[in-house]
């Protein structure tokens, strides 16, 4: 698969994605802005001003404005925030590919914050934050955040806290956006059935405005730790939800791809190790699932699943096995390749339609990686041996890094911190 990367006068950064005979095309906006970019006091601020792009422009005064014109085009569109980016796109049948961008680059450019809109909105993002709340299984990540980085940007909620949200003003929204969305921050990567100089002038034509001013740098997480950590949010519910994980490799580590091939032998299928444990042999979980994140200077490596609270430490042992046995034996040769084909299967999958691989070279670009093609990450997956499995479980399953935060009704927590050793 073949794509385009130029930069243009202004710094913006330009990804040009060819599908032969796709007729959709998707157009993303990424930007250097997300959660890690926040001051304590402004906590929650990139994920409120994504949904406030929404709401008016100079030339579209009205969130209506906006939602029509994506209509009448028959046109997806939406945005998410992270903690290292934030990203809006359209999507629509490839004649109106001109006019998506010309949509997206009008918000993004031209927001109005209108005073009215923020103050409704709040209690949009309220709700978002309690909804979060009400879901366990959701909101226990961010219970496991907080105890991997605690008090910095990485350990915070990417929703921020009520109390800020209800002291935002549109001066903080023009301050953290003039600090942020910046030219050389910025990347639009085009996904269709495209001709790539012809996207690389239309871009420059929507985008070439855009400032280009010394942009915010995020501080570098500080990620030690000593020995097993526990944080147990009571609460009364019908299960105990957790997670259970390490520190592991940011996203530049070579040993990411080996990484990838492990998470698929514990939790890629109704035969992977967890999925036989937990549910076949012990009954005794509806949902178990191992899972990396991968940052651009930490990463995690970790276990999420929910239980009965009267079997949380049954539960707790059975993935601290697992993680064991990955360290003192190698995998068969059978298993890694049902492994391989299963992650590399899901990955094309995954990255199939025009929006997705958007996305797919977006978020490379966005966090500073070397692009890689579907076809050289294949590449780097198929090389993958039952050695180096081994080698990173020993490295990555340690005591030291071992983390568990756990949300329910749950009483013995002494206990729970007595069994975390690998």
């Amino acid at each position: 698969m073949r794509f385009y990367k130029k930069i243009l006068p202004n710094g913006l950064r330009v990804i040009s994605v060819p599908l032969k005979e796709s007729l959709t095309s998707t157009v993303l906006v990424m930007v250097e802005a997300g959660g890690k970019y926040e001051e304590k006091k402004e906590g929650g601020i990139s994920h409120f001003l994504e949904h406030m792009i929404f709401k008016g422009t100079e030339k579209r005064k009205k969130s209506m404005d906006i939602s029509l014109d994506f209509d009448k085009l028959g046109a997806q569109s939406n945005a998410m925030t992270s903690y290292e980016w934030t990203g809006y796109f359209a999507k629509a049948h490839n004649r109106h590919l001109g006019k998506l961008m010309e949509i997206l680059s009008d918000m993004y450019i031209n927001p109005t914050f209108p005073e009215v809109e923020i103050e409704k909105e709040k209690g949009v993002i309220i709700q978002e934050i309690k909804r979060d709340e009400d879901l366990p299984s959701r909101n226990v990540l961010r219970i496991f955040m907080e105890l991997l980085y605690g008090d910095q940007p990485a350990g915070r909620s990417i929703l921020g806290e009520e109390k800020m949200i209800k002291g935002v003003t549109r001066e903080n929204f023009l301050n953290y956006r003039k600090r942020n969305y910046v030219s050389s921050a910025t990347t639009v990567i085009v996904a269709g059935d495209i001709d790539y100089k012809k996207i690389e002038s239309q871009v420059g034509h929507y985008f070439g405005s855009l400032p280009n001013t010394k942009k915010d740098n995020k501080p570098k997480v500080a990620d030690g730790q000593k020995f097993p950590k526990i944080l147990v949010k009571r609460k009364k519910t019908a299960q105990s939800h957790f997670i259970l994980g390490f520190r592991a490799y940011p996203n530049k580590h070579p040993n990411i791809p080996t990484l990838k091939v492990l998470d698929a032998i514990l939790s890629s299928g109704m035969s992977s190790r967890l999925w036989q444990k937990m549910r076949e042999e012990l009954g005794i979980c509806y949902y178990v699932k191992s899972f990396l994140a991968d940052y651009s200077d930490h990463g995690i490596f970790a276990v999420a699943s929910g239980v009965d609270s009267k079997r949380v430490k049954v539960a707790i042992n059975a993935v601290l096995d697992e993680f064991k046995k990955l360290k003192i034996k190698d995998v068969s040769s059978e298993e890694l390749e049902k492994a391989k084909e299963s992650l590399i299967s899901n990955f094309f999958m995954e990255n199939e339609k025009s929006d997705e691989l958007a996305f797919y070279f977006g978020e490379q670009e966005i966090m500073k990686q070397k692009i890689k093609t579907p076809e050289e990450v294949e590449k780097e997956i198929r090389k993958v041996t039952p050695t180096q499995i081994r080698k990173v479980a020993k490295e990555i399953f340690n005591n030291k890094s071992l983390n568990l935060a756990i949300i329910g009704d749950i009483k013995d927590e002494k206990t729970l911190l007595k069994l975390l050793k690998v």
